[in-house]
């Protein structure tokens, strides 16, 4: 349940100046349209400020310019986005409360559990697990042999962490998502067409403050590791394969999928349902567009899109043109039956 702050402590939080009543209490978040009294919301521009703001019905708003006599106290700051996502999460913190191993929890031998966790019913640990303090497990959460999970760290229902792993501190795991599978790894006999799988004998290691949405999957590497560093954000149904690099405060957005040995630089950002090649490599801000496949590594910086992937304006115009290809296809068409037709006028002059 969240608690109450008045706005000029929100205000102070984060860097903000209140225009209206300090003492203001504020319990909540939320929208614009949906927000009440007790409740604060957030206009991002100038323009909704204008256009929008005499219909707030929320006890207060945060805005990103000031603007005479509003209707309800405000927070001024810009960009007003990141104030409301800490504001929104400093409202629903609660203090962690352990409630210790569940009866219907079964941990394996030697392991190392702080005294502070909440481990749920039907949650399976094998030996010589480590597992940090304020620490929670959902119900159906696996971990395997050997696998350390760091302080602070919250595993939601049915996540699979295989042996071996390690997860840093504050990660959180959504519910589904498997950490530590197999690497899709196999070489095939051209005589017979058999395939023969190559052992995945490496590891998985997530570094602090990293996000994994639910039912996705990072495999472990085929030798080595495969590495997601600190602040990355991974979305649901995301496939990251073995010995693939993940440079921080990255962004993988739903089915995307990255294969074997590929490196990603810092602040990458992968859009919905983009495809990467295996064994490139994607330099700090690399950012792809939805859809987009990515054959060759691309240079710090680089906006691409499409299959495959090039710059992204000149993409944009591609698939404009793409779009007029029956037109363009008609006219040459008729042009071509123009140029017939000069030729054989010509052609009978000339005799």
């Amino acid at each position: 349940m969240s608690r109450s702050y008045s706005l000029q402590e929100l205000a102070e939080y984060v860097g903000g100046v209140v225009v209206g009543d300090p003492l203001q209490q504020i319990s909540g978040l939320n929208g614009f349209d949906l927000a009440g009294p007790g409740e604060i919301t957030y206009l991002n521009t100038a323009r909704q400020v204008d256009e929008k703001m005499h219909l707030c019905q929320a006890g207060a708003c945060i805005i990103p310019v000031e603007r005479d006599s509003p209707p309800v106290s405000c927070i001024i700051i810009d960009p007003v986005d990141i104030a409301a996502a800490r504001i929104h999460n400093l409202l629903l913190e609660t203090p962690f409360q352990a409630k210790g191993i569940h009866p219907q929890a079964v941990l394996g031998s030697d392991c190392e559990v702080a005294d502070e966790v909440t481990i749920g019913p039907m949650v399976v640990v094998g030996d010589r697990v480590r597992i940090g303090k304020r620490v929670t497990l959902y119900p159906g959460v696996v971990l395997g042999d050997d696998v350390i999970i760091g302080d602070d760290t919250t595993l939601h229902a049915n996540v699979t962490v295989a042996d071996g792993c390690t997860i840093g501190k504050r990660v959180v795991l959504y519910h589904g998502a498997v950490v530590g599978s197999d690497g899709f790894g196999f070489v095939t006999d051209r005589t017979t067409g058999s395939h023969i799988t190559k052992p995945q004998v490496g590891t998985v290691r997530i570094d602090d403050d990293v996000q994994i949405g639910a039912n996705s999957c990072v495999d472990r590497a085929a030798f080595g590791v495969t590495w997601i560093k600190s602040g990355t954000r991974i979305d649901n149904l995301v496939q990251v394969a073995h010995n693939v690099e993940i440079g921080e405060n990255s962004i993988l957005v739903a089915q995307v999928g990255i294969a074997g040995s590929t490196r990603l630089g810092r602040n990458v950002v992968l859009g919905a349902k983009v495809g990467i090649n295996g064994h490139i490599h994607l330099d700090d801000g690399v950012m792809v567009a939805a859809m987009g496949g990515v054959h060759n590594s691309q240079p710090k910086g680089a906006m691409v899109g499409g299959v495959p992937a090039i710059e992204v304006k000149k993409w944009g115009r591609s698939a404009a043109a793409y779009s007029r290809l029956p037109e363009m296809v008609k006219e040459v068409r008729r042009l071509r039956k123009e140029v017939d037709q000069l030729k054989a006028t010509v052609s009978r002059k000339e005799k």
